[in-house]
């Protein structure tokens, strides 16, 4: 049953805008998030993953094209900056980093001046010389960070990206179904009987292996063989009960009933919450990721002030609350964070305990384990 009472967002989230779901369909159907500026890219359709080297069209000095994920801009933003600075805005979205990288490396993302990579995709695309190193003293509102994010492990004093968004990977479930509800990723294991089949995990390898590895009391990002191979036969053990690897598209057969446990992100698992009260999140006790999302300029980037303007634009604390309060993400920047309503500031699915994100980590460089990573990770859904 929908929840009688939510925060105020504006619109219905029903999927209008999960972070890791590409919208289908029309403009038209992007309630609450295509832009009223949004134009499609080689066939009239907003975004194209299954064709990431789709032609881009030309971009004039007018345009701002940035390529995000579904949740982080609306209309309302959109025309705010246009309305202060002249550009235009064109917006694609992407449902993953990886759909994203090889939209760049094809060469179809020529026209972009903004991307959106989140932290470990940051670094993969530092060491492949795509992005540009930030001009500081172009930037305004550094300093209204938090702590963690002022110079993060991704990227050290923040020289190539600005953050955005962050939130966690957790747990989601039917709390109506389940007499004793999960705390731990230990739970999938313990009951797997009673779950057959009604599992998702998420369909990505550092998430899913960095959970595994928690619950086996190791570190999200380990890179000892030995934690590694534990993990993989671990993970081989649950998945005879796993209906599937799924990092979007669960949504709906959580809420239908057809799946009672799914990995998730916050960001996704809120909305899913606003839905149906019967629904609820939890971050494992063993601990989790956090994951952060980013702003910005790749090397090829056509209009590189406009680009400038845009992160300046989303650093101003007034236009990144107004933001958070419609689209529902968590921000790094502690005076838009203060100009929150006290309802959203309580929302600990949003905003965790302390006490809960000291047992957290960001996904961090693995170096050559990455090869061990990707050997069991093609083993496990290959087989």
């Amino acid at each position: 049953m929908p929840r009688k009472k939510s925060l105020n967002l504006g619109s219905s989230r029903r999927f209008a805008s999960t972070r890791r779901r590409f919208l289908q369909g029309s403009a038209a159907a992007f309630t609450g998030v295509a832009l009223a500026n949004c134009t499609g890219r080689g066939g009239g359709t907003v975004g194209d993953p299954a064709n990431p080297a789709t032609k881009q069209p030309q971009s004039g000095s007018d345009k701002l094209y940035i390529y995000t994920w579904a949740d982080y801009t609306n209309d309302e933003l959109a025309a705010m900056f246009t309305e202060k600075t002249g550009y235009e805005v064109v917006i694609d979205i992407y449902d993953s980093n990886e759909t994203m990288l090889a939209k760049m490396q094809a060469g179809g993302g020529d026209a972009y001046s903004i991307i959106y990579p989140s932290d470990y995709m940051v670094q993969q695309m530092i060491e492949l010389s795509m992005l540009t190193k930030l001009d500081q003293s172009r930037l305004k509102g550094m300093e209204n960070l938090l702590e963690k994010w002022q110079s993060p492990v991704y990227d050290p004093n923040n020289s190539y990206t600005v953050p955005f968004a962050w939130g966690t990977t957790g747990l989601l479930y039917n709390k109506s179904e389940l007499s004793t509800p999960p705390d731990d990723w230990s739970y999938l294991w313990d009951n797997k009987q009673a779950l057959n089949r009604r599992i998702t995990l998420l369909d990505d390898v550092r998430e899913t292996m960095g959970a595994v590895l928690k619950s086996l009391g190791y570190s999200y990002n380990s890179t000892d063989p030995a934690e590694l191979k534990a993990a993989y036969e671990r993970l081989v053990e649950l998945k005879p009960a796993i209906a599937s690897f799924k990092s979007f598209g669960y949504q709906d057969e959580l809420l239908g009933g057809d799946l009672l446990v799914s990995m998730a992100y916050s960001i996704d698992a809120i909305a899913v919450i606003e839905e149906d009260d019967n629904m609820a999140y939890v971050i494992p006790k063993s601990g989790s990721s956090i994951w952060t999302d980013t702003m910005t300029i790749p090397t090829t980037a056509p209009n590189v002030d406009a680009a400038y303007a845009w992160i300046n634009f989303m650093l101003e604390p007034e236009v990144l609350a107004k933001a958070v309060e419609n689209l529902f993400f968590a921000p790094p920047n502690a005076v838009s964070l203060d100009m929150l309503s006290d309802e959203l500031k309580s929302n600990e699915d949003m905003f965790p305990p302390q006490d809960i994100i000291a047992q957290c980590e960001g996904i961090a460089p693995v170096g050559e384990a990455n090869d061990l990573y990707d050997q069991y990770w093609t083993e496990l859904t290959s087989a």
